[in-house]
């Protein structure tokens, strides 16, 4: 696995820490353990950074002067895309997806999209439930019809070259266990758009690390969910040059935890916040860590891991609190 023969633009702060959570394993009953991808810098940093380095990368190398990319309203993405693109000179263009129908003033103006616009990206909006592949390609044709020459990104980042951020995160994982004499039995991550679990499989799986990644799902039903990572997975193991690397079952997604559906925040995901924030003052979002948190400690709860080490991969989104603070302040 020798990811220097892939073009990258270095923008995260690496390695990110990986700390124990001891007033959260007491509360759970579990040894717990963050890796800190909030930590990565980038615009307040995420996980999406990591992806960025390599889709930038790959646009510099095609010399592309514009990023395009898509997500929901508070899409941690975008804002990370937009700040990579102004690091770099580049033009920015965004299709917010109107995807959960809140109209909440600070949902459509504050907290992602207050930096979105600070970074200087254009924005469209369009309804949820919008053709967004057919949207990127739509504003990817203005982009041409301008003289300009756009690199497309999928939302999330989330193709195989995206992936071979996580594919770095899960080299940067191990190594850190080894140097601590830590032996991790599970790594639990948020699962969304698909790339951050992708390229945790597929990295572990050609290091031969044999450590399972359980994702926890913030939009689709389970089959939906596994379908959508094996098969990123693989694309990202093809790409090592390992396209056997990755089998069925290292690929599992729990999808209970989900609530009313994507970017919806429920009395569970209010407790997680507060449990994460008053243990071990760990900040966690509304719509993918809170939701992670939430199934983690309901399976925790349940004795899900019991003698177990896990690790929980801090996708970051702290950001997009300020989009809820109407809709979580006064829970607190």
């Amino acid at each position: 696995m020798h990811l220097a023969r892939f073009p990258r633009v270095r923008l995260a702060h690496l390695p990110t820490p990986l700390e124990p959570l001891p007033r959260l394993s007491e509360a759970l009953g579990v040894e717990l353990w963050i890796k800190r991808d909030d930590c990565t810098g980038l615009a307040g940093g995420g996980n999406k950074t990591r992806k960025l380095e390599f889709l930038l990368g790959q646009a510099m190398v095609e010399g592309a002067d514009t990023l395009v990319t898509q997500g929901a309203v508070q899409s941690n993405h975008v804002r990370q895309t937009a700040a990579a693109a102004a690091a770099h000179g580049l033009n920015c263009e965004i299709i917010l997806e109107e995807r959960t129908g809140s109209r909440a003033e600070d949902y459509v103006w504050n907290g992602n999209v207050l930096m979105d616009r600070l970074f200087g990206a254009t924005i469209r909006r369009v309804p949820g439930g919008s053709d967004m592949v057919a949207e990127l390609e739509t504003t990817a044709a203005d982009v041409r019809r301008r003289g300009g020459k756009p690199y497309v990104i999928p939302g999330g980042g989330s193709n195989a070259i995206g992936a071979l951020g996580y594919v770095d995160c899960a080299r940067e994982i191990v190594v850190q266990a080894d140097e601590l004499d830590m032996p991790i039995d599970r790594i639990v991550t948020a699962t969304g758009s698909a790339g951050t679990h992708a390229g945790l499989v597929a990295g572990l799986a050609v290091m031969g690390a044999d450590i399972p990644v359980l994702g926890i799902g913030v939009r689709a039903p389970k089959e939906k969910q596994e379908a959508n990572v094996l098969k990123l997975a693989r694309d990202t193991a093809a790409l090592l040059g390992r396209p056997d690397a990755v089998t069925d079952d290292m690929v599992v997604a729990d999808c209970d935890y989900v609530g009313e559906g994507y970017g919806l925040v429920d009395q569970a995901v209010i407790d997680a916040l507060v449990l994460a924030a008053r243990t071990d003052a760990i900040v966690l979002d509304p719509v993918y860590t809170g939701k992670a948190m939430k199934g983690l400690i309901a399976l925790a709860r349940a004795g899900r891991f019991e003698n177990e080490t896990v690790v929980f991969l801090h996708t970051g989104g702290a950001q997009g609190l300020f989009g809820y603070g109407s809709e979580i302040g006064p829970q607190l």
